[in-house]
């Protein structure tokens, strides 16, 4: 015998109280009290009901659900981003749809097509860049957008970030105190924002303090890629870079291990070495690394506020936010040359 599916019918009779207040107990963000709350969770327990969210959603026009597209989790920075997102979006009564994508266009565009088939309020883009037409649909759809560490030319489009331009900046200025003379870099993906702010405002920082760029080369945000990269600038070169910025933690942890492992090189003497975002590994004495700290609280809070503002208000104007993060010296830049 097939028992009868428990409905809210049921649930507001065992409490005492009416249909509607049993919906506004299950429904994120509805006003009800905490005694009514009580009887009806007690009788919701005592019959086996579990609430409909999607029909719910289908009644209410939310699905309470957020998007998240992400490139990659490599990144100590973005699981962390991730887990906070998640809590402070839990906390409010949304939840995150996740998807990774590989930063190809038309990767980015299917998963931001397959979202908005899921019916999300709301879509957080992480370390990826939307294409104009893509970025069109979603504003022409009323699906709030919003950036996460990045940037987008289209002034549209909401964006939460560290200030990228003043934290490259704030590692030339650091290499020029302690002596360093042949600065180099290694850039990450060329097409994100990340990566020409941090650069810009390192060679920027350079110049004001009488240096110029050294060298260069291309570590693209990944870890294999770094390491190429780092034998291309240190390799077969009589002359080499006395000083080095990595455009993030994840690729400095790699470049650090072929400068002392594979090429022999130590860190600070023969070379010294920064990064960015001040991941927990960063504080490790394994690496002890100099880095720019992407304050993720603030941006995470920032970025919370943001997209449910922009939920609530379809009319809100679009919201570019950097937030300054602080250099965080430590044994990788700690020279006695200077």
């Amino acid at each position: 015998m097939v028992a009868c599916k428990v409905t809210s019918v049921d649930v507001a009779a065992k409490a005492g109280v009416s249909q509607s207040a049993v919906s506004r107990t299950f429904t994120p963000g509805a006003s009800v009290s905490l005694r009514t709350a009580e009887k009806v969770h007690a009788a919701a327990t005592a019959l086996g009901y579990r609430p409909n969210s999607l029909a719910r959603s289908l009644i209410t026009g939310k699905s309470r659900m957020i998007g998240f597209i992400v490139a990659y989790l490599d990144n100590q920075f973005y699981p962390e981003s991730l887990q906070k997102l998640s809590q402070q979006l839990q906390a409010q009564g949304y939840h995150l749809l996740i998807f990774t994508v590989d930063n190809t266009q038309s990767q980015v565009e299917n998963i931001v097509e397959e979202l908005l088939n899921y019916q999300v309020d709301a879509i957080i883009a992480a370390s990826v860049s939307l294409n104009t037409a893509l970025a069109e649909r979603c504003l022409a759809l009323g699906v709030p957008i919003v950036l996460y560490n990045r940037t987008q030319d289209d002034t549209r489009i909401s964006s939460v970030t560290s200030d990228n331009h003043a934290g490259g900046y704030s590692i030339a200025e650091h290499f020029s105190t302690i002596g360093i003379r042949r600065p180099a870099y290694i850039a990450g993906w060329e097409g994100a924002s990340t990566q020409r702010d941090r650069e810009a405002g390192f060679i920027e920082g350079l110049r004001n303090h009488g240096l110029e760029l050294f060298d260069r080369a291309v570590g693209g945000f990944d870890h294999e890629t770094a390491k190429q990269a780092t034998r291309m600038l240190f390799c077969d070169k009589t002359i080499k870079p006395d000083g080095l910025f990595v455009a993030n933690d994840h690729m400095a942890f790699a470049v650090m291990d072929v400068l002392r492992y594979e090429l022999g090189m130590d860190i600070p003497e023969d070379v010294v070495v920064a990064g960015y975002d001040d991941v927990a590994i960063a504080s490790w004495p394994a690496y002890d690394l100099t880095s720019v700290r992407q304050p993720a609280n603030r941006m995470v809070e920032a970025t919370v506020t943001t997209v449910l503002a922009m939920i609530e208000n379809p009319d809100m104007p679009p919201q570019q936010i950097a937030i300054q993060g602080p250099l965080i010296p430590r044994r990788s830049t700690t020279s006695m040359r200077a």
